[in-house]
């Protein structure tokens, strides 16, 4: 059963799949929080370079979310495993973005 030919994954994929889409809508909201707060006032080089990096984030975090969730749907019975690369991208999009959260209330 090592192979995994035998295994039940029951709703698990489902489950994952619907997480992904979550994060992603969360991932969205924040993101368009963001670029609104930054480009409240006047907007100059910083703000406009700020808003692009947080853009260029959301768009990262998309592609490995859009990539996992048509993974997860396409092979229900055996779902792929995620890449180290898509894992790093994530968690790194994820902290980038907390960083602009904070980087904005402060």
């Amino acid at each position: 059963m090592a192979d995994g030919a035998g295994r039940d994954p029951g709703l698990q994929p489902a489950r994952t799949r619907l997480a992904w889409r979550r994060t992603t809508l969360s991932c969205t909201v924040a993101a368009v929080l963001a670029v609104k707060t930054v480009l409240h006032g006047a907007v100059g080089v910083l703000e406009g370079s700020a808003a692009a990096l947080i853009l260029l984030v959301w768009l990262g975090f998309l592609a490995v979310a859009h990539h996992r969730i048509t993974g997860l749907a396409l092979n229900e019975a055996a779902p792929p495993v995620m890449s180290v690369r898509g894992a790093l991208t994530a968690t790194l999009c994820t902290v980038a973005l907390a960083v602009f959260a904070v980087a904005l209330v402060v």
